[in-house]
């Protein structure tokens, strides 16, 4: 809702800086981070700074305490300087009077409420407006609870800020209640600032200096003062319940339990393990958890290497999607028994190269679900295993609900699908974790706590589901059984897998088996209802039973070409199902058009010389160039025909649009001329890279590749194939299950 005293101060700012400061901000009534911006520039120019910024860094606040390091009444230098105050505490929540230029009483009183709820008044008593507080006034932090905010962090918050406000680098935090990534870090400053480092010196940062000082800083039941309330205050930023204060005994039974959850040594002292795990993610790095996880090969010698070091679970990868890197991420054959034979139990990962928020969605969900239960499945996996789905980025938590949740959900909506052989597990940050639980999309955590600078781990506790907490990089063993490994301590929510099935063969695929059709159909069905295509074709020309009758009725032909080609037959079903299955009625008019240009029957139109058409919408260009290129590869025999040609593009044209045999071979010998660089193709016009040749074992970054060139070239493409690619594994399950029979 507009508030009219913010209105007011974006129609000073326009007015008076705008022009000068190279921004305007929108006149809404609505405080933000735009307007902030823009009244630090305002400050930035009465500070007679040259080169403004958004950010009030150290030249703002050296200029301001250098010129002005108490202003009040006697000493704010113009009515504009006066009224950028009064402007940002409307911003704020305080009042500032009439934005009238004139530091009065009210101004005085709205600046005294402010440094009282801050936590700062005993340090800067009284109305005046100093340095550091002008700082916390251009920001969007609050100084009362908010969004459910607690009393008890409250309280730790303003403790800090009345404490170290005056340390050099020590700057007001907000004290709305929440635990945050600054408010964690500034816990780190207080702690270094009592173990006596000099401004400077101290940097908010878990290093040598602070663990070594922490290590003779115990704390146990009895214990008062500072050390006792920076104790309690940990715990309490860690939404643990107890007293901001002494260490009692109340204190001590709260601790006892927090070692437990944590899986630390149950004292209930304030030691340094305790310390460290509630002040950085990671915690104390010289313990040894009972798991890891790693891109390595599991041998005989290596597993004999991490039982020596007490480790009882191991993290494998069910795909690699690099054909040239790390060689043995994903589990190699045989691994698995290896595992098992000395005494060890295998929990699996699923993580593709998604590594920002672009990467996650709905339909992106539905594919890595089910491409995880092929791969898992591939492996040996039996139903009841717990699949890890990685989220391996610094993720906001914006990106958490734009992105990452729908992500999960169609995982979800997949492995329900699958009919609940596997459990779902997340891999992330201590915020996607919790977030992506909360949401009932994950059974269990596997929490990437080494990360400790991501944002989704600073100033988050340990998820209550966490079942793996990655700790530290390190190599164990020596000669044949030397592994690097990313140590985990384990909490036993999750104890991996001991017992496996017989692994599937990479085998070619066979004709497809009548009793499996149904099923297929059906989930083909729900897939696509899922990203927005209704069994009844929508607006579109053909239902899902049409297309999917379609492509089945051609097994014959698609399987000859996966035999001949070493190409999956998901490939090929899943590029004609989809462009059957989008196939309109402004399809049927162009395919009239390009008719009429070749036969002049018809009118009443502009004519097309050529279109993408028939059941695999392929244009007779396309068709044309890929057929001679596999006939020049000598993949294929026939005709070489010529698109510049009228009557070539025409011969082309029919063949596609009229025999769904000769359509369904045209988009295996696509998928070849797409998998070799796509030469003579218009999107890019330069070519695509060239990918491995066409095999069995494609990963699924390849097969990504193939379907999205199928389409073309750019972000269309990408999306469509994203969707494909759902498309494709829930074609792959059905086929490697008759495979495999």
């Amino acid at each position: 809702m507009a508030d009219e005293m913010v209105l007011r101060a974006q129609k000073f700012v326009n007015s008076v800086y705008g022009s000068r400061i190279g921004v305007t901000v929108e006149e809404n009534g609505k405080t933000g981070w735009p307007v902030m911006y823009a009244l630090t520039r305002a400050l930035q120019c009465e500070l007679g700074i040259a080169t403004l910024s958004n950010t009030f860094g150290p030249t703002t606040l050296s200029a301001l305490a250098s010129k002005y390091p108490k202003l009040n009444a006697s000493t704010v230098p113009s009515a504009d300087f006066c009224r950028i105050i009064q402007s940002a505490m409307y911003c704020k929540g305080y009042d500032g009077g009439d934005i009238d230029g004139t530091y009065n009483s009210r101004v005085q009183s709205g600046i005294s409420a402010m440094k009282v709820d801050m936590g700062v008044n005993g340090a800067f008593p009284g109305s005046d407006l100093t340095p550091k507080v002008f700082k916390a006034l251009l920001n969007m932090d609050a100084y009362v609870t908010v969004n459910s905010g607690t009393d008890a962090i409250r309280s730790v918050q303003r403790w800090m800020n009345g404490r170290y406000v005056n340390r050099a680098d020590y700057f007001i935090v907000p004290c709305d209640g929440h635990n945050s990534r600054d408010v964690s870090k500034s816990m780190l400053y207080a702690i270094q600032y009592e173990l006596g480092m000099a401004d400077g010196t101290a940097n908010g940062v878990f290093g040598p200096g602070t663990q070594n000082g922490l290590k003779s800083h115990t704390v146990t039941a009895g214990t008062t003062g500072t050390w006792a309330l920076l104790f309690s205050g940990a715990m309490i930023l860690n939404q643990r319940a107890v007293a901001f204060g002494d260490f009692t005994s109340d204190t001590q039974t709260a601790v006892r339990a927090f070692q437990s959850f944590a899986k630390l040594p149950v004292s209930g002292a304030g030691d340094f393990s305790t310390w460290a795990s509630l002040l950085v993610s990671y915690g104390d790095q010289t313990r040894k958890g009972e798991a890891c996880d790693g891109v390595t090969r599991i041998t005989a010698a290596r597993a004999a290497a991490l039982k020596a070091e007490g480790v009882k679970y191991v993290g494998r990868y069910l795909t690699n999607p690099s054909t040239t890197s790390l060689p043995e991420k994903a589990i190699q054959p045989g691994e698995l028994q290896t595992i098992a034979d000395n005494g060890l139990r295998c929990y699996p990962i699923y993580q593709t190269y998604a590594r920002d928020a672009s990467s996650f969605s709905y339909p992106a969900g539905r594919a890595a679900g089910q491409a995880a239960v092929n791969a898992a499945l591939d492996h040996g996996f039996k139903a009841g295993a717990r699949i890890f789905f990685a989220v391996d980025f610094d993720a906001l938590d914006a990106d958490i609900t734009s992105n990452v949740l729908p992500h999960f959900k169609g995982i979800q909506d997949a492995l329900t699908d699958d009919g609940n052989r596997f459990r779902i597990g997340v891999y992330g940050p201590r915020n996607v974790c919790t977030r992506v639980s909360e949401a009932g999309h994950t059974s269990a955590s596997f929490v990437s706590d080494m990360s400790s600078g991501f944002s989704g781990n600073f100033g988050y506790p340990l998820p209550p589901d966490w079942a793996y907490d990655q700790i530290v990089t390190r190599t164990v063993g020596s000669g044949d059984g030397k592994i690097e490994i990313d140590n985990n301590v384990a909490s036993g929510l999750d104890i991996g897998e001991n017992s496996f099935d017989k692994p599937r063969g990479m085998v070619p695929d066979v004709p497809f088996v009548g009793s499996f059709l149904n099923a297929l159909h059906d989930d083909i069905g729900k897939y696509m209802q899922s990203i927005g295509f209704p069994d009844d074709g929508g607006n579109k020309i053909f239902t899902h039973t049409q297309c999917f009758e379609t492509i089945l009725a051609n097994d014959s032909v698609v399987t000859a070409q996966s035999n001949r080609y070493n190409m999956r037959k998901a490939l090929i079903q899943t590029s004609a199902y989809w462009e059957m299955r989008h196939y309109d009625i402004i399809d049927q008019g162009v395919d009239a058009a390009v008719a009429y240009y070749h036969t002049g029957i018809g009118g009443g139109m502009t004519p097309i010389r050529d279109s993408s058409t028939g059941i695999a919408q392929i244009s007779g260009e396309v068709g044309i160039r890929a057929w001679n290129h596999c006939i020049n590869k000598g993949y294929v025999s026939g005709t070489v025909l010529d698109p510049a040609k009228d009557d070539d593009i025409w011969t082309m044209w029919q063949k596609v649009n009229k025999d769904n045999a000769f359509a369904l071979q045209t988009v295996s010998l696509i998928h070849l001329w797409d998998a070799e660089g796509k030469e003579g193709g218009k999107n890019p016009p330069a070519g695509e890279t060239v990918l491995r040749s066409m095999r069995l074992d494609y990963t699924e970054t390849e097969i990504f590749e193939v379907l999205r060139r199928y389409q073309g070239w750019g972000d269309e493409a990408v999306a469509h194939a994203t969707k494909r690619m759902g498309l494709y594994q829930v074609f792959e399950k059905y086929n490697g299950i008759i495979r495999n029979q």
